[in-house]
């Protein structure tokens, strides 16, 4: 079984924000719902001042803190290895979003149920047929999704060669790493 990641290229995004409006469209969300945030992050000193776009989403952990919390079970571990949220047992109890190191988890505003990025299109992955929505709407190519278990994947290759890791090593074991 493959276990799925992204790669995320900070020096090649450019904060425009069409994958966030790409995984708005493909999942249906409301206009105040993103399962993709943007944080900036500001380096260096006057007049040399780099700053750095820095997309935030569910990360995907191995060691799902969110899904620990769930009193429903409706936040888990999928058997592909994808955290989800099963929204008929979601009871609205924020206790995913409290304990998501990332805080990335979205409270829709109309259902109050807890929804977060799904890695949406898996299983067109696996069949061939498309990429992640956010992936495939990506005007730079920062983005970049596979099985971090096959060493001959395009993702696995990248982390080798740019020593992509973990936004906050430490805090869970998530599945996206990031090029900062």
């Amino acid at each position: 079984m493959a276990r799925y990641g992204m790669l995320i290229d900070t020096t090649k995004c450019i904060g425009c924000f069409t994958c966030r409006t790409a995984c708005q469209r493909q999942n249906g969300l409301l206009d105040d719902e993103a399962f993709i945030r943007f944080e900036t992050r500001e380096s260096g000193k006057y007049p040399n001042v780099h700053v750095e776009t820095v997309p935030l989403q569910c990360m995907h952990c191995d060691d799902a803190p969110c899904a620990q919390v769930c009193p429903t079970g409706a936040a888990h571990m999928g058997e592909d290895g994808i955290v989800q949220v099963d929204q008929d047992r979601c009871i609205g109890c924020l206790y995913c979003m409290a304990a998501c190191p990332y805080q990335v988890r979205v409270r829709n505003s109309k259902t109050g149920s807890v929804d977060k990025c799904r890695f949406c299109t898996v299983s067109a992955y696996t069949s061939g047929t498309k990429m992640c929505t956010c992936v495939e709407a990506c005007l730079t190519g920062a983005r970049t999704f596979g099985d971090l278990d096959d060493p001959d994947s395009e993702i696995s290759k990248k982390i080798a060669e740019t020593g992509a890791a973990p936004i906050a090593p430490g805090l869970s074991k998530p599945k996206i790493y990031y090029v900062r």
